[in-house]
């Protein structure tokens, strides 16, 4: 089996168990949920139809074929608090909580890598000092509290953006860049930190192996050995780190909208928790779960590419 066949099998029986293991736990936790969702002064006959509306009134083996048979045409059920197919709810917040997630790993890499090879090149120099007080400083500081500080100087004191209203992409792409820049960087400043941090370490592992020594004794100038030989050499575990957070930030996109009043994930998510919406919580947990595994999976596609030797495995 090659190196792709097997990746793509690790991805499908991953994404198998998180199907099954979001199914278990809304399935095992105490309680009725129709109960639960009604309350306790709901008669026999409103938990009876609410029971046979999530399905739950039927044995656990037809439930989960239903389940299954579901997401497979991306059929997750009607939500609840909203009467709409979750689907669609999920579908019309998506662009504002990946791209949000995205634009903030655009801000990470673009500038953790210059400043983690700043770092490194300068190891030791004043330069490396401020680099790592700025990272020690990013790494303290919760990306909410950061939020609310870019809110306070530059949307309420300076006044260069609104931080109250979302513009989507249809509408203005300029302004919904405007919208999502704060909550970005917000998002991007503890990942920058880790990014650089790591990014420096394995730069300066790297400069004292033996492959640098010979590309130096060859006469190759100081940036060609950093950056056509070391850094191609240092990126290989620092994208793995990036694609393992790429999940932290839609996890932390999550509690960001809230802090900027975005209309993503974030605010459906605590709507549906707050309502007992279990068919479009289930929605939501399978579909950040589902972008999470396939991001991790181009990240280690990506290997081949970066380290020549994973080609022979």
């Amino acid at each position: 089996m090659n190196y792709y066949a097997r990746r793509t099998l690790t991805l499908l029986l991953t994404m198998l168990f998180i199907v099954v293991l979001t199914f278990s736990v809304f399935r095992i936790m105490p309680g009725n949920p129709a109960l639960t969702i009604l309350g306790v002064e709901a008669t026999d006959e409103q938990i009876a139809m609410l029971e046979a509306k999530l399905g739950t009134d039927r044995p656990l083996g037809e439930q989960f074929i239903d389940w299954i048979r579901g997401i497979a045409i991306l059929d997750f059920g009607e939500s609840l608090r909203f009467s709409e197919p979750v689907l669609d709810l999920i579908a019309a917040r998506l662009p504002v909580t990946f791209s949000l997630a995205v634009l903030a790993m655009a801000i990470t890499v673009c500038v953790a890598i210059p400043l983690g090879i700043l770092a490194a090149r300068t190891k030791g120099k004043l330069v490396d000092m401020v680099v790592s007080i700025g990272t020690q400083i990013g790494l303290a500081v919760p990306s909410f509290w950061m939020g609310i500080i870019l809110i306070l100087v530059f949307g309420l004191t300076l006044k260069w953006v609104s931080v109250s209203t979302y513009v989507g992409w249809s509408e203005s792409p300029l302004f919904a860049l405007r919208s999502l820049l704060l909550p970005a960087i917000a998002l991007a400043i503890p990942q920058i930190a880790i990014v650089v941090r790591y990014l420096r370490t394995t730069m300066l592992e790297q400069l004292n192996l033996d492959y640098v020594r010979t590309a130096r004794s060859k006469g190759l100038p100081e940036k060609d050995v950093h950056y056509r030989h070391v850094l191609k050499n240092a990126l290989l575990p620092v994208i793995t780190i990036i694609g393992i957070h790429f999940g932290e930030l839609l996890a932390g996109s999550l509690v960001i909208e809230q802090v900027f009043t975005l209309p993503g994930f974030g605010s459906l998510l605590i709507t549906a928790i707050g309502n007992r919406d279990y068919p479009l919580v289930q929605g939501l947990v399978l579909i950040i779960a589902f972008t999470v595994i396939t991001i991790n999976f181009l990240v280690d596609l990506s290997y081949r590419w970066l380290d020549p030797q994973i080609r022979l495995k």
